[in-house]
């Protein structure tokens, strides 16, 4: 079974927890922010409760709260976010695998597999945060939704055994081409995390790949909300509700 104390005591301690030049860059998902409570059982329609969680400033390497379906049972728990292929005897692989590209999900050797055995699942989220670049510097926004306080972000996940027998189980965000909002603040690469809307849950979760793909769609821009924040961001060892205040203007009707 998957087990983060045991991932430590083997050893696996001598893997960064911050992948510090992908984190100071923030790749297309590369931060987010989700707390989790009791709500989320009866919200999300989780077969029991889910693990407590609070972070603000989430970057890849360290467990997130995602959901599946496993088992007729709909379920939340902590996965190493940065997708550890089955093959990767439960090594995280050098290159960043915190995030999947839509396009090719159903290629990539990472990610194919996952793809075809439908280990699909939900990372809840508050929101996320994405760097806008400027003349001065990248300014980092406050992403988030006006109709679903806490929403869902497509994933992948997959289970790998290290050679002492423990089960390192991970996941990865989706991504997609920017809609127009996204595409003003996020202006280097213009793509954005695959936000689901509430009713293709379970579509996204027990349906097959042609039903899973329908989920893939950019969020309505018009229900979506960002401002700028502190640059206090940019630094995964900050994580407070303080980085959530606006620094400066903000977008959306």
């Amino acid at each position: 079974m998957t087990c983060w104390p045991a991932l430590y005591r083997i050893g696996l301690q001598k893997w960064p927890i911050i992948r510090s030049a992908h984190c100071r860059t923030a790749a297309v998902c590369g931060r987010y922010v989700a707390k989790i409570d009791a709500a989320l059982e009866r919200d999300w329609a989780l077969t029991r409760p889910p693990p407590l969680f609070a972070s603000y400033n989430i970057a890849p390497t360290t467990p997130v709260p995602a959901v599946r379906e496993r088992n007729g049972e709909r379920l939340c728990e902590l996965l190493r976010w940065g997708l550890v292929p089955f093959w990767a005897k439960g090594l995280p692989p050098k290159l960043s695998t915190s995030n999947a590209r839509l396009e090719t999900i159903a290629t990539a050797p990472s990610y194919r597999g996952p793809w075809q055995r439908g280990q699909r699942c939900i990372l809840p989220a508050l929101g996320f945060y994405e760097w806008q670049v400027r003349d001065a510097g990248k300014q980092p926004w406050s992403i988030y939704l006006k109709d679903q306080s806490v929403f869902g972000l497509a994933g992948l996940w997959e289970a790998s055994t290290t050679p002492e027998g423990i089960t390192v189980e991970s996941c990865t965000i989706i991504t997609m081409p920017a809609n127009p909002f996204m595409a003003e603040i996020h202006n280097s690469k213009a793509r954005m995390p695959a936000i689901l809307r509430r009713a293709d849950h379970d579509a996204w979760l027990a349906g097959d790949a042609t039903a899973a793909l329908h989920c893939l769609r950019p969020y309505p821009e018009d229900q979506m909300l960002a401002h700028t924040v502190s640059t206090a961001v940019n630094s995964p060892r900050n994580n407070t509700a303080r980085l959530l205040e606006p620094a400066g203007h903000g977008t959306g009707a």
